[in-house]
């Protein structure tokens, strides 16, 4: 499994869209080698990203809930993510 995904099934509350997203476009990446999509290649990326992010959403509410949480917090939950892109401007 890619290191840098974290389970999103079972949080409380439930995994965001943007959290779902984020998820997508780190295995995009990693299953294509691209991290930063060019002009040519921007477009299927992103389409890959919005696909994988609509099946993981329709996925993570049709399993059964988790009996306990994850063992980690996702990245766009923990405070210094937050601050990190509430500076750049994100």
């Amino acid at each position: 499994m890619c290191r840098n995904i974290t389970t999103l099934r079972g949080l409380d509350p439930a995994a965001t869209p943007q959290e779902i997203e984020a998820a997508a476009r780190q295995y995009v990446r990693k299953v294509s080698g691209v991290q930063n999509a060019s002009a040519t290649s921007r477009d299927p990326f992103e389409a890959a990203v919005a696909e994988i992010a609509a099946v993981t959403a329709r996925l993570l509410t049709e399993l059964p809930a988790r009996r306990q949480p994850p063992a980690t917090v996702p990245p766009l939950r923990r405070p210094e993510v937050r601050a990190r892109i509430a500076a750049s401007g994100g």
